[in-house]
């Protein structure tokens, strides 16, 4: 089986972790393992395989996360990820959104642990990639830790040995996906006792964390961290992770991992891809400096405009000066 280094992950989410973010944070950080955006397994199945699971080779370590219910779909799937090359394939059973639970998946899997545990198992009978599942602490009123568990320990028996949990439970109905990432209230000490409880079984921590020192701290007591809304909102945190936690040398400027990005754009765009796709996840990079309100302005303002070159990012970089 694949060993992949689990102390920092970025989470898949939805419309964010497309193929340029995870790209651009590559340049960030070479040892940070990124997840796909979650992809449903009628769409691997039935649609455009080559457009929902094309990457570049420069982002592994890479995870796809699958959403479904059918081992045997499932399964099907799970082969067509190694056939990309993939490092891991990963269940959703966390998100709580209504088209979600209309498929059967997502966060309401959380009430079928023994589902969840033959979705692993066919995953894993048909690839020798680790297969993982990504899990909330309960779901409305199921949210004792002897239900969490019971369904940890039934879906471990079923060959999951690595769970990244978020550490907030969902409401299936009443809150969107937006407000199940904010209300429900953080329960880190759940996790914990996880960890304390399975210490064969590999626990990553999600939900919440926003800073390197806030990781550092957490993996006193679990296996790995998973950080979410933090890399794009301020993706140059990333730049630090591989020094603190990998042993690497200092990290790129901001200005170095922007022409370190330019090559890649100028091949995206040759291929039709609108300059948009890649300025949007490198809004953010500037945050707290002198110019980033230039910076963002001028990308919002140009990348959209017909026939937008790689020039739109030189023009926005000349906006913030470059440290000496």
């Amino acid at each position: 089986m694949t060993y992949l280094d689990r102390r920092l992950a970025v989470a898949p989410m939805l419309d964010y972790t497309d193929q340029h973010f995870r790209y651009f944070l590559r340049l960030l950080s070479r040892h940070t393992l990124l997840y796909t955006e979650m992809v449903t397994t009628g769409a691997v199945l039935r649609g455009d395989r080559e457009r929902l699971l094309a990457y570049d080779p420069a982002e592994h370590p890479l995870a796809l996360q699958l959403g479904g219910s059918d081992p045997g779909e499932l399964a099907r799937c799970a082969r067509a990820a190694a056939d990309f090359g993939y490092d891991e394939v990963n269940l959703n059973v966390g998100c709580p959104s209504d088209r979600v639970q209309s498929g059967r998946f997502g966060a309401c899997l959380m009430a079928e642990p023994d589902l969840v545990a033959d979705c692993v198992g066919a995953m894993r009978a048909a690839v020798a990639l680790p297969v993982t599942v990504k899990t909330r602490i309960g779901i409305d009123d199921r949210d004792s830790y002897t239900e969490l568990a019971d369904f940890i320990g039934r879906v471990a028996a079923g060959g999951c040995e690595v769970f990244i949990v978020h550490a907030r439970k969902a409401w299936l109905s009443g809150l969107s996906p937006k407000e199940n990432r904010e209300i429900p209230p953080l329960r880190y000490e759940v996790v914990h006792q996880l960890k304390r409880d399975f210490p064969n079984l590999t626990i990553i921590l999600n939900g919440g964390l926003t800073d390197l020192d806030q990781v550092a701290d957490q993996l006193r007591q679990v296996d790995g961290v998973m950080i979410g809304r933090a890399a794009y909102e301020n993706p140059y945190l990333l730049a630090q992770v591989d020094r603190r936690f990998f042993g690497s040398s200092a990290p790129p400027s901001r200005h170095q991992v922007i022409r370190a990005f330019m090559p890649y754009v100028e091949m995206q765009l040759q291929s039709g891809t609108p300059l948009h796709c890649m300025t949007r996840p490198v809004l953010g990079l500037f945050q707290g400096i002198p110019g980033a309100r230039a910076w963002r302005r001028h990308l919002s303002e140009y990348a959209h405009r017909h026939g937008a070159s790689v020039e739109v990012l030189e023009e926005a970089l000349q906006r913030i000066p470059e440290p000496a």
